[in-house]
């Protein structure tokens, strides 16, 4: 098979420091061809580091949609544009990534998802802490049944001050949300990942707005709180329909000692597991019972001589790399992306009920308007 000739819609952060790397790590299948940002002199730049010999720059993302010598189209934009963007792509008959989260509402998953379904489309959402060495290390324990059935989950994307002061983050209309919409959206993927439960029956969620006004301290500097239109810290508990339950606890800005970001514990029949943060770097644990005494485990990430690390690269360009290897591989082999999109309708799903759980008083009863199809 040729080169696979991709599209990129939106060169903000995330654009630029994983998707278009990540795709440069796979030149021998891939080439990027178009570069869409609504700055143009953005897109311009990007193609100028990224571009194959013969791509272009737009401000037009519904050019790049219709371009019949495009294959894939990767989606970095508003969240609440996704939906719009990615069910066009897929009608014109484009593989679509696009990045997390899905979607603001579930309503504007289930519609993608049924778009992909539909065309015959692959579909995946850019849920790139699956490929940490910390989660790699979790997801083989998990398969190996070193924690037998797993029946609580923790999900933990927690800031002690961490607001992104730059982009539109804060602005509800552009992201549908804060926190929650934002980093809870990994915590969850993972945890969920990690049970391999994605049968939801009530979510239940609180939401808050306390901190909005007061940016000291915040890490990258004070933020504007007339700008700050979305909630600084969301909480939510999802029982399943096997009874097992989820916690999820996510913030820009808490009052908490410790930050936690994109972690996971895990509480199962046979033991249990966590993934722990330091600074930028991530390690998990084990632990159960053995001889009659508890203990306690962790891997050794140091390799087997000194000097090879294997606990090296946690930054968005490494996670990149393994995220686009396997989405590629996946549309040439006509295999199925790590990430399936049904997966992610469900976080979608859960993060909207938390958002109207909290904006009702009552828990959500799932399926949400329709039933969900097996996973």
């Amino acid at each position: 098979m040729s080169k696979l000739k991709v599209g990129i819609v939106g060169l903000g952060f995330i654009g630029t420091q994983k998707h278009l790397p990540g795709l440069a790590s796979q030149s021998n299948d891939v080439e990027v061809t178009a570069f869409c940002d609504l700055d143009l002199q953005r897109a311009e730049e990007a193609r100028a580091e990224f571009g194959a010999e013969e791509s272009y720059s737009t401000q037009d993302w519904q050019a790049v949609v219709s371009d019949d010598s495009l294959d894939v189209i990767h989606v970095c934009t508003w969240n609440t544009s996704h939906r719009e963007i990615t069910v066009a792509a897929l009608e014109a008959g484009k593989h679509v990534m696009v990045e997390k989260p899905m979607a603001v509402t579930g309503e504007d998953a289930r519609a993608m998802l049924e778009a992909s379904r539909r065309t015959g489309r692959k579909l995946t959402v850019g849920y790139q802490y699956r490929f940490r060495q910390d989660n790699k290390f979790l997801r083989k324990s998990v398969d190996e049944g070193l924690l037998g059935e797993i029946y609580h989950a923790r999900g933990h994307a927690v800031r002690r001050r961490g607001v992104p002061i730059w982009g539109s983050f804060t602005d509800k209309s552009k992201q549908g949300g804060g926190p929650l919409i934002d980093l809870g959206t990994h915590a969850l993927d993972l945890a969920l990942w990690f049970m391999g439960n994605y049968e939801v029956a009530s979510v239940t969620g609180s939401v808050y707005h306390k901190l909005g006004d007061k940016p000291q301290g915040n890490m990258g500097g004070e933020w504007d709180p007339a700008t700050f239109h979305v909630e600084d810290s969301a909480f939510g508990y999802v029982t399943m329909k096997n009874g097992a339950t989820v916690f999820l606890e996510a913030a820009w800005a808490l009052n908490v000692p410790q930050s936690r970001e994109a972690c996971v514990t895990l509480a199962g029949t046979e033991g249990g597991a966590e993934s722990r943060q330091f600074g930028s770097q991530w390690e998990p644990s084990l632990n159960g019972v053995v001889g009659g005494q508890l203990v306690e485990t962790a891997p050794d990430f140091r390799g087997a001589y000194f000097g090879a690390s294997a606990s090296k690269g946690t930054g968005f360009a490494v996670l990149g790399a393994e995220e686009a290897a396997q989405w590629i591989r996946a549309i040439k082999t006509d295999t199925d992306p790590l990430v399936l999109p049904e997966q992610a309708c469900v976080v979608t799903e859960v993060l909207d009920a938390i958002y109207k759980s909290a904006a009702s008083g009552r828990p959500v009863t799932f399926p949400p308007q329709q039933e969900q199809q097996s996973l």
